[in-house]
């Protein structure tokens, strides 16, 4: 049918609705609907005439309002309808006339549309004819620009007479936007419609011509590695002749290195490796590399520093709420910060270096959880990394770019975590740090922990220097033998001992059942604690130099609470009408019979054994030495109990000592002629060493050379010479803190450790009797009676 044949519409036609399409009278076009709308407007057309009105909506909406629709659309009939497994329907219509909505209404699930038709006369005009040629000879240049067009395009276009209709065929093949093509089906003027028409064609020449010249310049000398590149150098052209390329990666690269305010040197390396990564093709290996690269020194916090709070009265505040005693440690701290206050009142700086501080002592004393209190009362933020079990030196340092998945050390890893190069930086379980065959990470320590080099450490993976001067470093160890010597020497050691019974009352009263409660769902006023369940806890559940164990036990008496007062059917189980009170008497109740119990009387009940206190990794504890003669004897002394060469040569020292001085000691100077004599100490699968037990084995061999007992409330540490004479000892404050909790009441220790004794809690210092010592003879005095005279 021409657009010149008249022909009656109804005046109301069902509406569809079209997203980015517009359909042309005199055309053919296949449509795919999925919108429930659109497939009620054609299931109404096919019940009927099978004509829709199509109409462009100027919005993306799922279901556009009659407001949302263009005036001028297009009558239509549908000529094939197929369903598909979605849901929706494939139609294939055909444009018959162009017309106006002079309303659009929605009625229930359907849009309605009362159209008028809009007929286009045709005159020829000889402008009219000459746009027709001209068209006809674009289509045959676009023909030889590219091969890849149909051949039966030129006959299909010559074939029309029709230059409406070649408008609108045209239109409808031309790759253009669905508002250039309603423009063009607006247009009124057949000369305007042709106008449009060519320059669309001479648009799409272009391009075909320059889609050809760069497929001739990329395919000279191309290879196969090279046809990805070609490919994505195409596509860039393309979109920047389109104006469509989207922001390119180091453009966004780029404006990220200025916008983090990198220092000078930094900043040099980042634009030297964007400007690698712009000559480079992403099909090349190395251009993730670099992109990850980029993107790690972009990372690290390099300008960014948090403020801190200058104010050691408050600091001290804090680390009081958080920990009970430790006053050594919160001392070092308040004097950090009233140093760096001066320096700033004086200079406006910080430049104080940050202390390298190492705590020492036995699990559960609150060295990492006081780490995070100092970065709470500084107003820092807190990282920490386990050192524990590391053997490689690359965990520190980082590893080089040239490995596969290399990366960073844990030191930047913790910085970009902290967000801030001034962070408190935990190093946890320093002391169990070990050398591999990749390295020894103790050694790359050295860089990050001594203050005379940390402002420039160099990761093997950034090649950067990085200020690690204004890092509060907080090392944490259970001992310092295995520690690197050197390593130690940088460090500031503070000792954490354990904790007094006194010290774990109220820290279980201020800390840990609070806590305990909280976390168990309990309120903390229904549930009461007294001071001799705690003690008793303390004393027959626990034995340790910290709390962690204590805690755990006052979190099963908390499930055992919790647990009766949720299963109490009527809601008037223990607790549930008032308090709970915890007492001594309940606790075999709540965690079944005592672990522990005092039995030093019982092992020291019989001759040849004596009491001794040694220091472990884990705190203080009692150990028992025994002695025993044996008959018909070849001078033979047996030492058992995985004893080591400290401790051997301890009990020779001790036996060749008592040996020389028999007379004095009350005991037979030839008494290894007829006896061996057989040294142990008991729990044999554990390893003992250590320079302290030389006064405890002499008196456990004086003890069965005597034939009595050793007194059962003493305990004593101390080195012999074989002159006799007791040397002092470390550790004393953890020792004492272990004879207090077995019930000991007399302690001897070396006469030159008495200064340490100043560092005990005053309730050891009250509840115990220490006596200082400086021969093994005055020992003797104290532990034994009196020896008798022959």
């Amino acid at each position: 049918m021409s657009a010149d044949e008249p022909r009656n519409y109804p005046s109301e036609l069902p509406a569809l609705a079209l997203r980015d399409t517009v359909v042309f009278p005199l055309t053919l076009q296949p449509i795919a609907i999925t919108r429930p709308t659109s497939i009620e407007s054609v299931n109404r057309a096919l019940a009927g005439d099978r004509l829709l009105f199509l109409v462009l909506q100027t919005t993306d909406d799922e279901e556009p309002q009659p407001e949302q629709l263009k005036k001028i659309g297009t009558i239509a009939a549908i000529r094939q309808m197929a369903k598909v497994p979605n849901g929706g329907v494939h139609v294939v219509v055909e444009g018959l006339a162009r017309a106006r909505a002079d309303l659009v209404s929605r009625s229930g699930q359907i849009l309605r549309a009362a159209v008028t038709p809009a007929p286009e006369p045709v005159e020829r005009t000889l402008e009219v004819d000459a746009y027709v040629r001209r068209i006809r000879d674009l289509i045959d240049r676009a023909l030889s620009v590219a091969s890849g067009l149909s051949q039966e395009l030129r006959g299909l276009v010559g074939g029309i007479d029709d230059p409406l209709r070649l408008a609108y065929l045209l239109s409808s093949l031309i790759d253009m936007k669905a508002e250039e093509k309603q423009l063009i089906l607006e247009h009124e003027d057949l000369v305007a419609k042709l106008q449009a028409v060519a320059a669309a064609l001479n648009r799409e020449i272009a391009l075909l011509e320059l889609k050809g010249k760069i497929e001739n310049a990329a395919q000279q000398e191309m290879t196969d590695a090279q046809r990805q590149y070609f490919l994505r150098q195409q596509l860039k052209a393309i979109q920047d002749e389109l104006g469509e390329g989207e922001k390119p990666e180091a453009q966004e690269l780029r404006s990220r290195v200025e916008a983090a305010k990198l220092p000078e040197s930094v900043h040099q390396v980042a634009t030297r490796e964007i400007d690698r990564l712009e000559r480079m093709t992403p099909a090349s290996p190395e251009y993730q590399m670099i992109r990850t690269y980029i993107d790690w020194v972009l990372d690290v916090p390099w300008s960014t520093t948090t403020e801190d709070r200058l104010d050691p009265i408050a600091a001290r505040q804090v680390l009081d709420e958080d920990h009970y005693d430790l006053d050594k440690v919160k001392e070092r701290i308040v004097e950090y910060l009233a140093v760096q206050k001066l320096k700033s009142r004086q200079s406006g700086t910080l430049s104080m270096k940050g202390p390298i501080l190492c705590f020492v002592g036995p699990p559960g004393v609150g060295k990492t959880s006081l780490g995070q209190s100092i970065a709470r009362a500084m107003n820092r933020k807190f990282v920490r990394i386990s050192l524990g079990g590391v053997r490689d030196e690359a965990e520190i340092r980082g590893h080089r770019r040239t490995y596969i998945g290399a990366i960073p050390g844990r030191i930047v890893q913790a910085l970009k975590q902290a967000g801030a190069m001034n962070p408190v930086f935990m190093l946890d379980e320093i002391d169990k740090v070990s050398a591999g065959f990749q390295g020894d990470p103790a050694a790359a320590l050295l860089e990050v922990l001594d203050p005379a080099q940390n402002h420039s450490f160099r990761d093997h993976y950034l090649e950067i220097n990085i200020d690690l001067s204004k890092v509060l470093f907080i090392a944490t160890s259970n001992q310092l033998g295995t520690i690197h010597p050197a390593l130690l020497d940088r460090m500031e050691i503070i000792s954490l001992a354990g904790y007094s019974e006194e010290e774990k009352l109220h820290i279980a009263r201020q800390y840990l059942i609070p806590r305990q409660l909280d976390e168990h769902g309990l309120r903390r006023e229904r549930v009461e604690f007294d001071d001799g369940a705690i003690r008793r806890i303390i004393a027959e559940y626990t034995r340790e130099a910290g709390v962690r164990s204590l805690e755990r036990q006052i979190g099963a008496v908390a499930r055992k609470i919790a647990a009766r007062i949720a299963t109490a059917p009527d809601q008037t189980g223990p607790g549930a009408q008032g308090p709970v009170h915890v007492q001594a008497a309940d606790l075999q109740d709540y965690l079944g019979s005592p672990r522990f119990k005092d039995d030093v009387a019982f092992r020291v009940s019989r001759p040849g054994v004596a009491t001794g206190v040694a220091w472990t990794e884990t705190g203080g504890d009692v150990l028992f030495v025994e002695a025993s003669l044996l008959p018909a004897g070849h001078h033979n002394l047996i030492l058992t109990g995985q004893l080591g060469s400290v401790m051997q040569e301890s009990a020779r020292a001790a036996v060749s000592h008592i040996r020389a001085s028999a007379g004095s000691l009350g005991v037979a100077p030839e008494f290894l002629d007829t006896h061996d004599l057989h040294v142990h100490v008991p729990a044999g699968a554990i390893p003992k060493d250590g320079p302290s037990a030389g006064v405890t084995m002499a008196t456990a061999i004086v003890s069965a050379l005597r034939n009595q007992t050793v007194r059962e409330d003493v305990a004593m540490t101390g080195e012999i010479t074989l002159s006799g004479l007791v040397l002092p000892v470390g550790g004393i404050r953890e020792k004492a803190l272990a004879a207090r909790r077995h019930g000991i009441a007399t302690f001897i220790l070396p006469k030159r450790n008495e200064p340490d004794l100043a560092e005990l809690p005053p309730e050891v210092k009250d509840g115990m009797r220490f006596v200082p010592v400086e021969t093994l003879e005055e020992a003797l005095k104290v532990a034994l009676p009196p020896p008798i005279s022959k």
